[in-house]
């Protein structure tokens, strides 16, 4: 989030000299004033577009642009207008925000906000998708709804425009800066601070109104020091409200003493010296706690993150964040894996803070403790998945309690819940580079975190992008075995969604950077890899070439099972290239080969395909004889579902070869396995699975 119009902390305490004092209720009500504001919005969303006006019918959804500097209050604008307008039932398909600026201010890639969306609307992402294909999805996904979509914070209007439905029956609410120059019969409405009068009842709203009503004047004259910016009255309020003691003149003395920053905006300037009062009056450990916040990945944060970056124990850290709160420093979700938000508007002074406080050292071991914290989380995390008895479970028992999970359902819940977070702490990392071996430990434990808790395909959007910071970090720093390990796992991401071709792109790379490495594994799995890709594409020639290529390097390395496996790859190729011949000659070393290594059920799926080529070159007879064989060995290895399979392909053999009586004594034999078993088997003579 970026700008708030109030400040949504909970009740303050403080210890006076005489003990914990009850402060007034901080929490001031969700929005004040700017009624002018919303009249205007709320009427700008029936009045006629330009293209009613031309008589044509309006083509995208409306635009109403919420336009302010920092503190304004224009993301709580939105959202008061969302919810007024959703109020009577005229979206009646919801509410839907993202956030188009970062905590340090840079954009938001139109792929990331784009998923964001889909992801809001539960609508299957395909993992390495582009932004055009994603942009589409989202403008296709909101077609048939009626929803009221929030952009925050964009940039410009490259921005917002690919995300515009084209249904005129959505509404666009952005919030931004400035004018969004290039969107046609965008509705501005730009905003400055809250009057006096909506000021004024914040602060009483805040502090009690006792000090309000003593002095009026003075209370004015706050809120025009704060230049009505309602992020600087919150923390003023804040502020005040931590000093039972302390009247509002004396907040009014402390703000015109706070040095001028005369680099800072004209519009910020008064945030700015709001900031500084209350960040030069915490404790000299708070105000350190508070200026490592700026490390935040996301500008979210939990006792955790706050407890490794600053270096103290974890209930100091939440002790910490809670204090925070309640001077609106943060805000809090209040959830049961509780996360603090530093507000937008306020990440650019704490980053100052901390460049200004903290010497670079400091700033790179902060990090460090930060990301090796969540390391160890995510191993935390996932271990829980494992048995009782397993390895990883033991290991799990011997990290300190706080860092545990009690059962699998409580670490999904925190993955899910801190999964913005953690993608950014991945990104942060890999981009800053100084911490590139840590920055590969987070993304690893991120990826079998999430892999243990989704599944692979479940997870595979959120695995694509992490593997794409794996592959940045081996060609920086030149680690041909993780380059040609990402690049395999994006590549097998890239042929379950359909881009074969980008596929067998990146396997071809993969088996260089393997044979770079010196790893047999890679250069193996690459070549294998790449004919199941060139046989997709039915380029049968090319599929054999790699797979006699593999073949070759498992023969050699001495692994009989793992060249059984290419033989039957070998002869699928040869099967659909009509090479029957070349196709009865592997399927049969396939069978020897699964014979040798005491695979039975192998071994007679491979008879199995061979009895098929048979009688796809012709050969009924010979193909009744091998099929046969195959079910004694299905018999034998105890497999049914085998068993009634083959059992199928020999009745469909003997009607082929006129003997209809013995095909359905064939068939009711496989009824029979079939009722036995529950259920049926596919026969697969075609994988080309990795």
């Amino acid at each position: 989030m970026t700008d708030q119009a109030v400040d949504t902390s909970g009740p303050a305490e403080t210890a006076g000299a005489s003990g914990a004092d009850e402060l007034p209720d901080v929490t001031p009500p969700r929005f004040f004033g700017r009624e002018r504001e919303l009249k205007a919005l709320q009427e700008d969303v029936g009045r006629a577009g330009l293209d009613t006006l031309a008589g044509r019918k309006a083509a995208r959804a409306r635009v109403l642009l919420i336009a302010g500097g920092p503190g304004s209050g224009r993301s709580a604008l939105a959202a008061e207008l969302a919810r007024r307008l959703t109020e009577p039932g005229d979206y009646p398909d919801g509410v839907f925000r993202v956030q188009l600026t970062d905590p340090d201010g840079e954009r938001v890639p139109g792929e990331r906000t784009a998923r964001g969306l889909l992801d809001l609307l539960s609508v299957p992402v395909p993992p390495g998708a582009d932004e055009d294909e994603l942009s589409g999805m989202v403008r296709e996904a909101f077609a048939s709804r009626r929803a009221l979509i929030v952009l925050d914070g964009a940039v410009d209007a490259e921005q917002v425009d690919p995300l515009l439905p084209d249904n005129p029956d959505c509404l666009v609410v952005a919030t931004a800066s400035g004018p969004l120059t290039g969107i046609p019969g965008v509705r501005p409405c730009t905003i400055g601070g809250l009057d006096t009068g909506s000021a004024v009842r914040m602060l009483a709203r805040s502090i009690g109104e006792v000090r309000v009503t003593v002095d009026p004047r003075t209370a004015e004259a706050l809120a025009e020091e704060c230049g009505g910016r309602p992020a600087a009255l919150t923390l003023v309020a804040g502020w005040l409200a931590a000093r039972p003691g302390a009247s509002v003149a004396d907040a009014v003395r402390q703000l015109q003493e706070q040095r001028n920053v005369p680099e800072q905006p004209t519009g910020s300037r008064q945030l700015a010296r709001t900031f500084g009062l209350v960040h030069e009056t915490l404790p000299p450990t708070a105000a350190r706690t508070l200026r490592l916040l700026a490390l935040a990945p996301a500008g979210l944060a939990d006792a955790h993150t706050a407890s490794a970056l600053a270096g103290c124990s974890v209930p100091a850290a939440q002790t910490a964040l809670d204090d925070f709160v309640r001077l609106g420093l943060l805000r809090t979700n209040g959830a049961r894996h509780a996360q603090y938000e530093l507000p937008g508007c306020l990440a650019p002074l704490v980053r100052a803070a901390l460049e200004e406080g903290e010497r670079p050292a400091e700033i790179q071991l902060a990090r460090a403790r930060m990301l090796e914290r969540t390391v160890r989380r995510l191993q935390a995390c996932r271990a829980v998945t494992d048995p009782e008895d397993s390895p990883a479970r033991r290991r799990l028992a011997g990290l300190p309690r706080s860092l545990r999970f009690p059962d699998p359902e409580s670490a999904a819940e925190w993955l899910k819940a801190r999964e913005p977070a953690l993608l950014a702490a991945a990104r942060s990392a890999v981009r800053e580079g100084d911490l590139d071996t840590l920055a590969r430990r987070l993304v690893a434990a991120l990826v079998r975190a999430l892999a243990a808790h989704r599944g692979t395909e479940g997870a595979a959007p959120v695995l694509y992008g992490l593997h794409s910071l794996v592959l940045d970090v081996a060609e920086r720093r030149d680690l041909p075995r993780e380059k040609a390990a990402a690049l395999l796992n994006l590549a097998d991401l890239d042929a379950r969604t359909g881009r074969t071709r980008e596929a067998l792109t990146r396997y071809r790379a993969a088996l260089d950077a393997g044979r770079e490495a010196g790893d047999l594994y890679a250069t193996g799995r690459a070549m294998e890899s790449a004919a199941g890709a060139y046989a997709e594409l039915g380029d049968f020639n090319r599929a054999s070439d790699w797979y006699g290529r593999a073949l070759a390097q498992r023969l050699g390395q001495g692994e009989p099972a793992d060249a059984a496996r290419l033989y039957g790859r070998l002869g699928a190729v040869h099967t659909y290239a009509g090479r029957y011949g070349d196709a009865l000659r592997d399927w049969r070393a396939a069978a020897a080969g699964h014979r040798r290594a005491g695979d039975v059920p192998a071994q007679a799926r491979a008879l199995s395909e061979a009895a098929r080529v048979q009688e796809y070159a012709g050969r009924p007879q010979e193909s009744l004889r091998t099929c046969r064989e195959a079910v004694e060995l299905a018999h034998r290895a105890g497999d049914l579902r085998l068993q009634a399979a083959l059992e199928l392909r020999l009745a469909d053999t003997l009607d082929r070869l006129g003997d209809p009586a013995a095909a359905r004594l064939h068939r009711a034999a496989a009824d029979r396995l079939l009722g036995e078993e529950g259920g049926a088997c596919e026969i697969r003579s075609a994988s080309v699975e990795n």
